[in-house]
């Protein structure tokens, strides 16, 4: 691993300390999901926002310039964080990092599971992750830095 990968590496886990819930419920999707979408509105972004708990989806909206293949992309994601209980885009970091990749090898198939960035643990602290917060239309690293930062200002971090 080289110092740009070690950086990163640990910045994404910092952001993943950082970003603890206290609780969530279905008005904080609403809220959170809301001002994702005047966000990404403001600025032009073709995404499609996703927010989910305990398997059920709270928040879904696909703005102008995505398509379905944005969904199927959510859904590969989301079971990354499911499964790994971290962001998409550390698991994907750590994973190349390792020259390693998520396949068969490590037990998922790669057609249900992408490590790609925007896939975010919702994470109550003392309870674990009980979600996700997902973006996908944009580059893996511009996905994750939206998702990053509407939980910081969602957060008050």
């Amino acid at each position: 691993m080289n110092d740009d990968e070690r950086q990163l590496i640990s910045s994404l886990e910092a952001q993943e300390e950082r970003l603890v819930f206290t609780r969530f419920d279905n008005l904080d999707a609403w809220r959170l999901g809301s001002a994702m979408v005047a966000a990404a509105t403001e600025r032009s972004l073709p995404v499609t926002i996703d927010i989910r708990r305990h398997g059920q989806q709270l928040f879904h909206v696909a703005l102008p310039g995505t398509t379905a293949e944005n969904d199927s992309w959510i859904e590969r994601k989301v079971n990354v964080v499911n499964r790994f209980a971290a962001a998409s885009y550390l698991v994907g970091r750590r994973l190349a990092a390792r020259g390693s990749a998520l396949d068969e090898e490590l037990g998922v198939d790669p057609r249900l599971f992408a490590a790609h960035g925007g896939a975010f643990p919702i994470r109550i602290s003392e309870v674990g992750v009980v979600g996700s917060v997902t973006v996908s239309g944009l580059p893996q690293a511009d996905d994750h830095a939206f998702v990053v930062e509407m939980l910081e200002a969602f957060l008050g971090v």
